[in-house]
Formats: C-alpha cells, structure tokens, sequence
C-alpha cells in the first residue's frame, strides 16, 4: 500500500489486547482510510490473522485505529468473573459491566437516567443479564430496589434486599406504581426548590431501581382497567422518573405491541435482545434497523 509518491502508511503506537494488538496507523498524502480498508483481506492473510478490523478516527481522517484480530473471545462459552462480586463498594452511578465485547473488552452499561428494556426468547438468559443488573443495584448500599415478579421465583434470591416485593398480585403492583409516582413527584418538588434539574452522585435523594420480570404478565393479566392503569402508572414512571433518579428494568420474551404497548415500549431507551429466533423478533425489541 504506498502513495503515488513512494510513501507508505506509519504506524504511531501499537499496544496488545485481548484479541492480538492494537496499532495507530497515519495514512501520508495521497492516501486514505478506505484505501487501508481495501486491503484489509490481503493483509490480514499475509499476517496469518483471523481479522483486521479498521475504524476511521472521528476527528481526523488521515488517522485510523487498526486491530489485529488474533483470537476470537466469543469463540468459546466460558466462565468469566464479575468485576464487581470482589469490589470493595459498588456505586450504581459507575457503569455495570455486563459482558465482553467482541474485541474481548468489558462492556459497561450506565444505568443513572436511563431504562432498559431486555427481551429474547425462553432459556435465552433475560433472568440472568436482568440479575447481573440488580445485583449490582443491590451491592450498593445507597438504592432502593423495588421488584415486581409474577412468578415469584426468579427475584426470590434479592428479595431480603429489596425494600418493595410484588408477586403477582396486580392490585398490589398498581398500589406499588402508586407509591413510586407520588415519590417522583415528591422528589421533583424537592429539585425545584433546590434549584436542581435532577439527581446527581452525593445528593440525598437514593436511586430507585425498578425492576419487571416477564412485564408481559402484568400487561395481560387482570381486567382490563388494571392493566391499562397499569401501564398508564409505568409509562408515566419510565416518562419522568429518569431525572428523578428512577431506573426500570424491565423483561420480557417479545415486547410486540400488543402485548407491550408502544408507547411505553419506545421510551425505553436501552434494550438488551439476547437470542432471537428470528430477526423480526430481534427489531421487536431493538427497533428496526
């Protein structure tokens, strides 16, 4: 690969990774990012790798970020250790760590002012990511965890943690909705008179973590007016309760929208799709596209 005037491509750094290294490349004038990209098959065989994956820097199109893929960390279903279970303390306000990248890098999930929604289907691990999540909530001794289980089993392991526990009683879960609405707006009074616009690490106002198991079941079950209340108590609570420190985490096999209304559904800006038997249900819970 070499410019028009005998100059070649120079690389600035090169540091190791967990899937082989990593190389900073500067492309010289008269050549570019997808010239690189162009001869990525080439390279990667002349090196005996299993990639080369390039990634155009931002900022500057003359540099790139070019990772030698030696390995693949996906390859194999292992046992890795939770970051967190030998924490010393845990803050819910640092992003969890919920898996590992295809780079064979942490992934990290900020979950302060925001809602995830995790969908997939039976056995594909919704109870065990949905856990990972509240275990971390409970590690720290600063949130509240309220949970909602119809089948009263999957959240049995966190319930001497939690400061609310719903079965599947939907009465009780519309009282519990009831009671974190009126803290919102209890909450939101306090900001206005602090001249706050929301909840931020040291105050002394507790993240509320609200977490679903098969959300499906309280939308289906019951008559028809607790469920619309239902749902009307849940949208407004994944509507307004991000700044007021509230996070929902909600579960389900296939959020459809006749099954979780749309309304509630696309406000919900994180979603976790585990295996999907088809790409339908895939963009049922990520979206389409």
């Amino acid at each position: 690969l070499t410019s028009a005037t005998g100059r070649v491509p120079r690389l600035t750094a090169v540091r190791p990774v967990a899937v082989g290294h990593r190389v900073q490349v500067r492309m010289p004038p008269g050549l570019a990012v997808p010239d690189l990209e162009g001869q990525a098959e080439r390279l990667a065989a002349y090196l005996r790798l299993r990639e080369l994956r390039i990634l155009r820097d931002r900022d500057n199109a003359q540099r790139a970020t070019v990772t030698l893929v030696r390995t693949d960390p996906l390859a194999r279903a292992v046992a890795l250790p939770w970051p967190l279970l030998d924490a010393d303390r845990v803050s819910l306000w640092e992003p969890v760590p919920v898996g590992i990248s295809e780079e064979g890098e942490p992934v990290p999930v900020p979950l302060p002012e925001r809602n995830v929604l995790i969908g997939g289907e039976p056995g594909a691990g919704k109870s065990v990511s949905q856990s990972m999540l509240i275990a971390a909530a409970a590690l720290d001794p600063e949130v509240d965890l309220t949970l909602f289980d119809g089948n009263q089993v999957e959240f049995a392991v966190w319930r001497p943690c939690a400061k609310a526990f719903v079965g599947p009683s939907i009465a009780q879960a519309i009282k519990v909705l009831r009671d974190l609405e009126e803290l919102m707006d209890r909450r939101y009074a306090r900001l206005l008179d602090a001249g706050k616009r929301k909840v931020e690490p040291g105050s002394d106002l507790r993240l509320q973590v609200v977490a679903i198991n098969e959300l499906a079941f309280y939308l289906t079950m019951g008559d028809r007016s607790a469920v619309r209340e239902f749902a009307s108590l849940l949208r407004d609570l994944v509507a307004r309760g991000r700044a007021a420190g509230i996070i929902v985490l909600a579960a389900t096999q296939r959020p459809s929208g006749d099954i979780v209304p749309t309304s509630l559904r696309d406000l919900i800006g994180f979603r976790w799709a585990l295996r999907c038997a088809t790409r339908d249900a895939s963009d049922t819970i990520l979206g389409s596209g």
